[in-house]
């Protein structure tokens, strides 16, 4: 374990951060200085944020770095996710944190991550805003939060944070971490700066050999392949009262649900659903949008096709005359699988690289997905290879794949077996994980007798 930086303590008794621009490549020295001058810009750019239901209009402070609620007692890890899906990668590795009596501070980015957060995260776990990566605002951050050890999910990494956090001695490690091809091409066009932020992390935990390897080439300077962490989810939670009402409602009726959607998915998924009515005219088809503020533009694509539709923002249900329920809400994608033995992942026919087919699989269910899957390559590959998961390139695949599974349960079902079988026996990331960070845990029991 390393330590590094140096501080200073003001004549007020504040601590305050030294820099050493020359331990630095110009670059990075540059966007430091872009950040300071642009601060004075930062509560316009929020503003605009909010208008786009981009920020938390009560909590907009903590994007300064002002924090909304105390510090707890004794050493504190904070774990920094940039949104949904790494925020719910960590839960397992949270809750045995708070298990072993640390305090733990997670951060994310986005709105739809904070209301999970209030859904999913362990009781006494807080959750703020990740400060804009400006040095001032940084600098409060950590002035309140004095966290013993940052881990940082995946790949969101701030360069003012980080260096930050290094000059302040702050242990540092990336936690499964994922690099794909093309960030690692994007990141190969700056060597110079991703080895001055990698660098100053004590280590690099990564989801898979692969992700490992690229970490090592942009400078990475210790690394271990730990394996996705995602892979150990458990099944979402669903209100038992709320699923009995909602199989009620459906009835025998065949359902699929296309999960987490990306703009011009939906359109494709609506179109399968057409083509199959003739053959399944009972058919209900779920889309749950991966921003649930999509739910009424999905309507109008849906009422342009003559499909009939029900969103559930309206506390509409899926009556028997709905064909297409719009679930445009957030945390029920485990009410939504359990109602569905077949799921289309969204992210993977639009360009965005995804999502992950974990939580599906755990609850049953037979996969589709489209040929953008770099997110989860991986887990997609070994899924495919053991016929557990089905791909497709357009709306007349989608519409022939839903309808073979529809047709032949066995076949479904053998396909959903093949998936849980595949997902089983990849796990085992948490448990890898943890014992890569006992040694910094134990450093934190030495350094604070309170835990």
């Amino acid at each position: 374990m390393r330590r590094r930086g140096a501080l200073m303590t003001s004549s007020t008794g504040r601590v305050v951060e030294l820099s050493v621009p020359d331990s630095l490549p110009l670059a990075l020295r540059l966007y430091r200085l872009g950040c300071v001058l642009g601060s004075p810009l930062a509560f316009r750019l929020l503003t605009r944020r909010l208008k786009r239901g981009k920020e938390h209009p009560e909590r907009m402070t903590e994007r300064l770095g002002q924090a909304g609620i105390a510090r707890p007692a004794g050493p504190l890890v904070w774990v920094h996710g940039a949104s949904v899906g790494e925020m719910l990668a960590v839960i397992l590795l949270i809750e045995r944190l708070r298990a072993q009596h640390f305090a733990v501070l997670v951060t994310s980015g986005t709105v739809t991550s904070a209301a999970l957060a209030e859904q999913r995260l362990p009781d006494g776990v807080l959750h703020q805003f990740v400060p804009l990566d400006v040095p001032r605002f940084v600098q409060r951050f950590l002035d309140h939060w004095r966290p013993g050890l940052a881990l940082f999910v995946e790949s969101d990494l701030w360069p003012n944070l980080i260096c930050s956090c290094a000059a302040r001695r702050i242990p540092m490690i990336v936690i499964n971490g994922r690099l794909s091809e093309r960030s690692f091409s994007r990141w190969r066009r700056v060597p110079g700066v991703i080895a001055a932020l990698l660098n100053r992390f004590d280590l690099c935990l990564t989801q898979s050999a692969a992700d490992a390897e690229r970490y090592a080439k942009l400078g990475a300077p210790r690394v271990s392949a730990t394996g996705n962490l995602k892979l150990d989810l458990p099944a979402p939670p669903a209100d038992d009262a709320i699923l009995g009402r909602l199989k009620q409602i459906v009835g025998k009726r065949p359902v699929v649900v296309a999960a987490s959607t990306h703009p011009g998915e939906d359109a494709t998924v609506i179109g399968a659903h057409r083509r199959l009515r003739a053959k399944f005219p009972a058919l209900l088809t779920i889309i749950v949008p991966r921003h649930p503020t999509r739910g009424e533009s999905i309507a109008e694509i849906a009422k342009s096709a003559g499909v009939a539709i029900a969103l559930r923002s309206r506390r509409a249900q899926p009556m028997p005359d709905i064909g297409v329920y719009i679930a445009d809400t957030l945390g029920e994608l485990g009410l939504m699988y359990r109602l569905a033995p077949i799921a289309f992942m969204g992210g993977s026919l639009a360009h965005h690289g995804g999502q992950n087919p974990i939580e599906a699989i755990r609850l049953g269910a037979a996969v589709i997905h489209g040929p953008h899957v770099w997110n989860f390559a991986d887990i997609y590959a070994s899924l495919d290879a053991a016929h557990g998961a089905e791909q497709v390139a357009d709306e007349e695949a989608l519409a022939t794949r839903l309808g073979v599974w529809l047709a032949d349960p066995a076949a479904r079902q053998a396909a959903a077996d093949a998936a849980g079988a595949t997902v089983q026996k990849l796990g085992g990331a948490l448990e890898r994980t943890w014992t890569a960070l006992d040694p910094y845990l134990m450093q934190l029991r030495l350094e604070d007798k309170t835990v």
